[in-house]
């Protein structure tokens, strides 16, 4: 007799199959004499759409609207239909006495095994992979220590409640306000909040009046003195009669040095990464899309294995993972770490001394580290690298001591105004070794840090030369990737109330959507054109403006999603009825879509072209992708979409910014903002000739991609939702 494994994907199902021993290859799974190993292809299962319980809804009819099925079903999909028909056929193959669920280690992938086995109909006992990496070593410990599956049914009920609860909300949320305005308008319980917090930056930035201020600065042996005020601390006032004032007194009189201050203070290193702090740093730094972090992170996970789980919440390692450091130093010690891993190899590690270990702050998943396997950097993509480094770096930075310097401040004082001076000096390096170069915040931004020379209390300084600086107040900047991903993550200050309770609880569920879920969102909302990019900066389009002010007021407040994960949460820990749960779902959808209604208001399509639809004659909207700008057909049941032009990775010659390729094929043509133009042909010559640059097959990968892009729903939040169906009314 055998026993199955179901791994979440192929490529983990394969790692599986090798260490187990499974030799006998099929395109559909791998068995060997005790097991036989296959996978899904993420979800191959799902909830099922409207139409299946009633072929009434493949129209969309305001009078249908809630759908509440009294039992929700779920549905094999189709793109994935074969592989799932393959697994279940091994469930119920006689030789196969158990199963053993080994997708991805969380919420989300309990749901993806659980579904499978209850479509295909299981009754043979389960038990549970629990790992936070694939390489060779954890899969073998993971084997040797399977958990009953029974102990992670909470955490399933948990996952089904989210999957049914945003069904229930999103699929009668968008129907209705699709049927209510005739416009593709979609919603949900992250999405919308997280467009909310963005309109209401854009509110801020738009009434933001700037206001002058006023400060004094004293430039003497080369030191640069700031004049802080002595009520309140401020390096600036908004008073220029009284810097004036303050200027012309200070140039009469002596320039003494009252104070001299000296501190030896210590900088400790960051906390491991978890994937948002990954994420935002990504974006920092390289311009990576929080998607992009998320998939160059699964393929240092799941193909190179250097790295652990990704879809981490946490930045602790717990103590059970201390023994294992010194074989991930040895495994990532290599190339430009060697020097770096050495100095902290033979260190002594106890579990209980180590700020970065902590089991209370580790859920499902420890941080981001490297992992145990040997590290082939010549493998690795530009990409992979980048993202890689940043890890090692910030795994080795926290096994070195911290920072040691000595602050040296200067406090002077002239006709009793108080100017100041700060420097430091390193005396120990620690964690900054790691780094070829640290970027840090300065304390205060007007009071930064310079070379002093020696002074003493009591000494006046000569030759001071008095000058005074004037500045204006900035507004907020707009949202980048990295700063929304933050504002997800801690968003209690664009909750409306002022709830403790709600805050604290927003805080320990993690803010908005989940680390493994952001990048999607992000994505969602480029695709469905709620979003454009300007630069590296994100703008609400006018669909977006238009959809806020559509859309019931409880779905755009961060405190709506609070409420659920603190529920899932207690559903999780087996401290609430997911019934119960799922009970006030169903009422409060009845009420959403009675809100929708009833509402006021109306959608306008407000950049519609005089260009016509080729499928269905009708006017085509110009919109703004992520990376692209498109026309696309205004009504949702044609879905024509046609790409004019697309940033590219080439860069000008002339300036060298990124330019937008215009055209198709052969005709295809270069554009720079600065007003430079070339032909592709004339590109890739100059290019050739330069010794680098775009061959055909890149070109040819362009190519298909963009005809891909042009193919996908222009809905990918809700675009199963939607497909094959259609309103009552076609017109625009």
């Amino acid at each position: 007799m055998k026993t199955l494994v179901i791994a979440e994907k192929p490529s983990v199902g394969r790692d599986i199959a090798r260490v187990l021993r499974c030799d006998k290859k099929n395109n559909s799974f791998i068995e060997g004499s005790r097991y036989v190993v296959t996978w899904g292809m993420g979800h191959l299962v799902t909830l099922q759409d409207p139409e299946g319980y009633d072929k009434k809804y493949k129209t969309w009819n305001m009078d249908d609207i809630p759908i509440m099925p009294k039992k929700m079903e779920i549905e094999v999909i189709r793109q994935t239909g074969r592989q799932y028909q393959v697994v279940k056929s091994l469930i119920h193959r006689n030789d196969i006495k158990d199963i053993v669920i080994a997708t991805d280690a969380g919420r989300e992938g309990e749901l993806v095994a659980r579904w499978i086995l209850k479509k295909a109909g299981n009754r043979k006992p389960c038990k549970r992979l629990w790992i936070s990496s694939v390489t060779d070593k954890a899969i073998r410990e993971g084997f040797s220590h399977l958990k009953d599956a029974k102990e992670y049914d909470n955490l399933y009920h948990a996952a089904v409640s989210r999957a049914e609860a945003d069904w229930l909300v999103g699929i009668n949320a968008t129907r209705a306000l699709t049927c209510k305005h005739n416009a593709q308008l979609s919603c949900g319980r992250v999405q919308t909040p997280t467009l909310a917090m963005i309109a209401r930056r854009e509110e801020e930035i738009r009434n933001f009046v700037a206001e002058p201020y006023y400060g004094l600065t004293a430039k003497a042996d080369g030191v640069t003195y700031t004049w802080k005020d002595k009520k309140s601390g401020s390096f600036r006032s908004f008073q220029k009669e009284k810097m004036e004032k303050i200027l012309e007194n200070v140039k009469k009189d002596s320039f003494c040095i009252r104070k001299v201050e000296r501190k030896k203070k210590k900088t400790f290193p960051p906390l491991l990464y978890d994937l948002t702090e990954l994420q935002r740093d990504a974006n920092k730094k390289f311009g990576f899309s929080a998607k992009e972090t998320l998939n160059i992170m699964q393929r240092l996970y799941e193909n190179h294995k250097v790295l652990t789980y990704p879809r981490t919440d946490s930045r602790y390692l717990t103590e059970d993972v201390v023994s294992t450091i010194p074989e991930r130093l040895e495994a990532c010690g290599t190339g430009p770490y060697r020097k770096l891993a050495a100095q902290v190899r033979g260190k002594k590690l106890e579990a209980k001394k180590l700020s970065f270990v902590n089991n209370s702050k580790v859920s499902d998943h420890h941080a981001i580290i490297p992992t145990e396997q040997f590290v082939d950097l010549t493998r690795m993509s530009n990409e992979e690298r980048k993202i890689y480094d940043l890890v090692v770096r910030r795994f080795l930075s926290v096994l070195y001591p911290p920072c040691e310097y000595e602050e040296t401040t200067l406090v002077a004082e002239c006709a009793g105004e108080e100017f100041v001076a700060r420097g430091d000096v390193i005396i120990s390096p620690g964690f900054r070794e790691v780094y070829e170069k640290l970027e840090e915040e300065e304390t205060d931004p007007e009071l930064k840090s310079q070379i002093l020379p020696h002074l003493k209390e009591g000494e006046v300084v000569d030759g001071v030369h008095f000058s005074m600086r004037e500045g204006k107040t900035t507004p907020p900047p707009y949202f980048t990737e990295a700063t929304l991903l933050s504002a997800m993550e801690n968003p209690v200050k664009y909750m409306e109330s002022r709830d403790r309770e709600m805050a604290k609880t927003l805080g320990e569920t993690g803010g908005l959507g989940t680390v493994a879920t952001r990048a999607d969102i992000i994505e969602k909302l480029f695709h469905s054109f709620l979003l454009e990019k300007k630069g590296n900066e994100i703008h609400l389009t006018s669909k977006a403006r238009q959809l806020l002010k559509l859309v019931p007021s409880d779905l755009k407040k961060p405190e709506l999603t609070a409420q659920w994960e603190m529920k899932l949460s207690r559903i999780a820990e087996g401290k609430l009825d997911d019934k119960k749960f799922m009970g006030d779902i169903r009422q409060y959808t009845v009420e959403i879509v009675n809100q929708i209604r009833v509402q006021e208001g109306t959608f306008r399509h407000d950049n519609l072209t005089s260009k016509k639809c080729p499928n269905c004659g009708k006017r085509l909207l110009a919109v703004n992708g992520k990376n692209s700008k498109m026309l696309v057909c205004q009504d949702r049941e044609c879905g024509y979409r046609e790409t004019i032009s697309r940033v590219t990775n080439a860069r000008c010659p002339v300036c060298h910014k990124k330019m937008e390729m215009i055209g198709k094929g052969e005709d295809s043509t270069f554009v720079c903002s600065c007003g430079h133009k070339e032909r592709l042909s004339r590109f890739q010559e100059r290019r050739k000739a330069e010794g680098g640059g775009v061959s055909k097959k890149d070109v040819a990968a362009y190519m298909k991609k963009q005809k891909k892009e042009a193919e996908e729903p222009l809905n990918n939040a809700f675009a199963v939702a939607l497909k094959n169906m259609m309103l009552e009314s076609k017109d625009s």
